[in-house]
């Protein structure tokens, strides 16, 4: 039997938004810690599956998702070492029923409020000042950041342990572009 393994759906922005991104996290994380990751919109996280049956689903759940447009609501931060910093997205009708397709092929649920952002810092024990000095920060770097709108064009399998809050662990395996189903 097949061994069953830790992986997550994401979804990525444009390479545009993403290098602007990406730009603003590497201060912040050499002023505030945290590890390197490749921000993105989790639509599933930590979801234990044998490599053959994950690749099944996602190839399948991939099938005919066009790309469509997100618009951000703010900068904020929260309480877990996922969201010390980044983008709350409006849960627009067209967002949910993307994540929601993916849910019903994956067969999955989360265990929390589905809060859909983009992640680009994390740390385990920036206290809630250091969160908002964060937040600060990074709105001096790029007052413009917290009023982003973009299209998804893409969606992403990785191979994660959430465990592993260095993040070296973490694999991408298979990327999606959206643009070719549109």
């Amino acid at each position: 039997m097949a061994e069953k393994q830790e992986y997550s759906i994401w979804a990525l922005p444009p390479e545009d938004v993403l290098d602007r991104v990406k730009k603003l996290m590497a201060p912040l994380q050499a002023e505030f810690g945290g590890p390197e990751f490749e921000p993105h919109i989790t639509f599933i996280g930590a979801i234990w599956l044998t490599e053959e049956e994950v690749h099944r689903k996602f190839k399948a759940a991939c099938e005919g998702i066009k790309p469509i447009n997100v618009t951000s609501e703010a900068l904020t931060y929260g309480p877990s070492f996922w969201t010390t910093l980044y983008i709350k997205l409006n849960f627009s009708h067209e967002l949910r029923e993307t994540v929601e397709h993916f849910w019903k092929h994956f067969e999955w649920k989360p265990s929390f409020a589905y809060n859909p952002h983009l992640g680009f810092l994390y740390h385990e024990t920036l206290p809630e000042e250091g969160r908002k000095k964060a937040q600060q920060r990074a709105l001096e770097l790029d007052a413009g950041i917290a009023t982003l709108s973009f299209p998804i064009t893409r969606v992403v399998l990785y191979k994660t342990d959430a465990t592993d809050l260095t993040t070296k662990s973490w694999k991408r395996l298979v990327e999606v572009d959206l643009t070719k189903n549109a």
